[in-house]
Formats: C-alpha cells, sequence, structure tokens
C-alpha cells in the first residue's frame, strides 16, 4: 500500500509570483472588455519606489533675493535707455534745443494765430506770418530800445563805479581791515598779472565768440521757420507722426500729446503774467529811487523770470549791484527788499494762483531739471527743462491715468491746436 507523500508549501516567491500573474490576467481581461476605466495600480513589490522630482531652482532662492534682482535688472534697463537718451540730446543739441524754443514760441503765439483765423478768417499761412513778424518786429524794436539805454547811461555808471571802487578802498585801508596802501597795490598788480597772462586765452574766447555769429544767425532762421510751420501745421504733424506708433496705441498717445500741449501752453501763458508782474514790481521799485538802468534792469527781470529760481535770483541780484553802485548801500538794502518781496509774492499767490495743478511740479524736481538743462545745453538748456517735464509729467500721467487734467485746474485756458 503506497504511502501518500504531503506536498511541500509554497514559498514566498511562489506566492508573489502567483497574485503577478493574476493581476495581470485580470487586468488583460478588463482592457479586452473595454471596461477599465481606473488607473493602472501595479503591486508594490518592495524593491522599486517612485523616483522624486527635484523642486524649481528659483523656489531655493529666497524671495527677497528674487525681488531684488527683478528690481536690479528693470533698474539698469532704465538707467542704460536713459544714458543713451542724454547722450543722443547732448550730441544734438543743436539741433534739439532751437526746436525746443520753437515749440515754446509756438506755445506763446498760437492763441493770436487761432484770433486772426478764426475771427478774421484769414488763411493759416497769411495769418501765421502777420504774428511771427510782428513778434520779431516786437522783439528787434525793445533790444534796440535796451542797447540805447546801456549805451546812454554806461559813462555815468562807470563813473559811479570807479567812486565806489574807491570808497571801497578807502574803507578797507581804514576800516577794521586796516589794511595796507602796499597790500592794496600788491592786490591790484596781481589782478592785473593775471589779465595779462591769461589775455590770449581771453582774446581767443571773443574770437571764437565772434565767429560763432553765423551759427546764432543759422540757428535763430531755424527757430524762426520751424515756428512758423508748428503755428501752421501743428496738429497735422502731430497727427502725421502718429505713424510711427503702433496702431493700437495711437489714439492714447495722441489724446496724451493733446493733453501735454494744453500744458505747455498754460506754462507759457502763466510764466509770461508772472514774469510781466515781476518785471513791472521791481522796476517801480528802481524807477522810484532813481536808479540808473531801470528800464533794462526790468527786462532783465522779465527774461530771467522764464528760468524758474535761478532767473530770479540772479536778476535780482544784478538790480541790487546796481543800486548799490549808483545810488549807495540805503538804496541797495531798500532795492533788495523790494525784490524779495517781489519774489515772495510771485512763488506763494501768483505761482500757485496763474499756474494751478495741471502744471504744477516739485521743487526738487525743477532743481534737477535746470541741473540737466545746464549741463547738456546751458542757459538755453535751462530755459526749456522746466516746460520739457511739465509737459513729460501731464503726458505720462494721462497715460496712466487715461484721463487730462480738469478744465478749471489752470486759470490761464489754453488752445489745444497749435
Amino acid at each position: 500500500m503506497p504511502s501518500s507523500a504531503t506536498a511541500p508549501p509554497p514559498t514566498t516567491e511562489a506566492l508573489a509570483e502567483a497574485r503577478w500573474q493574476a493581476s495581470l490576467r485580470s487586468v488583460q481581461q478588463r482592457l479586452r472588455a473595454g471596461r477599465d476605466r481606473t488607473p493602472l495600480v501595479l503591486p508594490d513589490f518592495g524593491d522599486q519606489h517612485e523616483e522624486e522630482v527635484p523642486a524649481d531652482a528659483d523656489q531655493a532662492v529666497p524671495y527677497w533675493l528674487r525681488l531684488a534682482g527683478a528690481w536690479g535688472w528693470r533698474f539698469l534697463v532704465l538707467a542704460a535707455v536713459g544714458w543713451v537718451l542724454l547722450s543722443l540730446t547732448a550730441r544734438l543739441a543743436q539741433v534739439i534745443v532751437p526746436l525746443a524754443i520753437a515749440l515754446l514760441l509756438a506755445a506763446l503765439l498760437s492763441p493770436a494765430v487761432q484770433v486772426l483765423r478764426h475771427r478774421l478768417r484769414l488763411p493759416a499761412s497769411l495769418a501765421t506770418a502777420v504774428v511771427l513778424f510782428g513778434g520779431v518786429l516786437g522783439a528787434v524794436g525793445l533790444v534796440t530800445l535796451l542797447v540805447t539805454q546801456l549805451i546812454d547811461g554806461t559813462p555815468e555808471l562807470s563813473e559811479n563805479a570807479s567812486a565806489g571802487l574807491r570808497q571801497i578802498r578807502e574803507w578797507l585801508r581804514t576800516g577794521p581791515l586796516h589794511l595796507s596802501t602796499h597790500q592794496l597795490d600788491a592786490a591790484v598788480d596781481a589782478g592785473g598779472a593775471w589779465v595779462r597772462d591769461n589775455r590770449q586765452n581771453l582774446t581767443s574766447g571773443l574770437f571764437a565768440t565772434a565767429g560763432a555769429s553765423f551759427q546764432i544767425l543759422v540757428t535763430a532762421m531755424l527757430i524762426l521757420v520751424v515756428t512758423f510751420f508748428f503755428l501752421r501745421d501743428g496738429r497735422r504733424l502731430w497727427h502725421l507722426a502718429m505713424i510711427a506708433v503702433p496702431r493700437r496705441a495711437r489714439r492714447p498717445v495722441l489724446e496724451a500729446g493733446n493733453a501735454g500741449w494744453l500744458t505747455l501752453v498754460a506754462y507759457v501763458r502763466a510764466t509770461v503774467i508772472v514774469a510781466f508782474i515781476d518785471a513791472l514790481g521791481i522796476g517801480l521799485a528802481l524807477v522810484l529811487l532813481r536808479v540808473e538802468f531801470a528800464f533794462v534792469l526790468a527786462a532783465l527781470v522779465f527774461l530771467a523770470s522764464f528760468i524758474p529760481i535761478l532767473g530770479a535770483t540772479v536778476s535780482g541780484a544784478v538790480a541790487v549791484l546796481v543800486a548799490l553802485v549808483d545810488q549807495g548801500p540805503v538804496t541797495a538794502v531798500i532795492v533788495l527788499a523790494a525784490v524779495i518781496l517781489v519774489q515772495q509774492l510771485e512763488g506763494h499767490v501768483l505761482q500757485p494762483l496763474i499756474m494751478g495743478r495741471a502744471v504744477s511740479i516739485h521743487p526738487l524736481a525743477v532743481i534737477v531739471a535746470l541741473a540737466a538743462g545746464v549741463a547738456v545745453a546751458g542757459i538755453v538748456g535751462a530755459l526749456v527743462a522746466v516746460p520739457i517735464v511739465a509737459v513729460l509729467n501731464t503726458a505720462l500721467r494721462h497715460l496712466m491715468q487715461g484721463r487730462q487734467p480738469a478744465p478749471d485746474a489752470v486759470v490761464v485756458t489754453a488752445d489745444p491746436t497749435p
């Protein structure tokens, strides 16, 4: 009778293999039947693990460092663009400065052209020519009057200046400094020696100025021609310039330019009114005190007032010095008080009242603009720097906010058509 033998128990490997085969057959059956809609899950055999995905490298950098880097490279790009623009402006100053002056003149004369065109029904070219020719005649007549007064009053002023210098020398010798005659003569001799040593440089500078007269004449003609076309075809030229702007941005840029033109016209008109009031106040004080060159000094105050801060200070100092030389220290002190009073009236009453908020610029921005203008184009750069900043300020605010400044923000109204 055969003995029955017991089968050995299956091993762990055999059981795992059996489970794997059963799972594989089940999956194959489901796939063939088309009923499988669940993700495939394979059994875990203990020796296979899911590979970990490494984290993004940017996430390993601290947030403050990533933020500082983003600001940093954008700032470097803007600084590079600004440097390129300033370099191009400095190289093309002989072209850009006349264009800027012509734009200021167009903003100043455009109301008269509009009156002749719309009320008197004159053609555009004739109205522009009449206004421009009349402005040139007025400027030439004013310059002639100023030069005549300077020529007539220079001898008397020279005598007063010589007497003033003698008084100063006597005060230095007998006053608290107690300088000896030998020391004063040595100082005068040193000044004369410096003039003799630098005579060649001074002479060459005079010759260079005389040689540049032709360039000044050409620049003046360029300003007149450009002003004529700005007055006659300003709106059409601005619309033609929009061809270089992408189609989507044409309307916002066009409206921003119109808003900037409104600001420029308001700025120029307000500056003329403020400069006239300054010249009138200081001129009356000089006339009442019988100071020589009162009309010339008033004209200097008027012209210098177009340069904010610096112009009023320099013209006031010149008026005080002339009063000191012509009438003495008491009159000079009275003129100084009149200059300070007029400037305070201008800064705290006239400027806020006439210009309004639409062309208001922070004093720091004015000082920076003046410094940049002087560095690029000298006195002319200082003349046009602040109006350019005012126009850019309005245009950029219009682009960012999508609206123009309130019409009642400027006491002096402006015509949107140049």
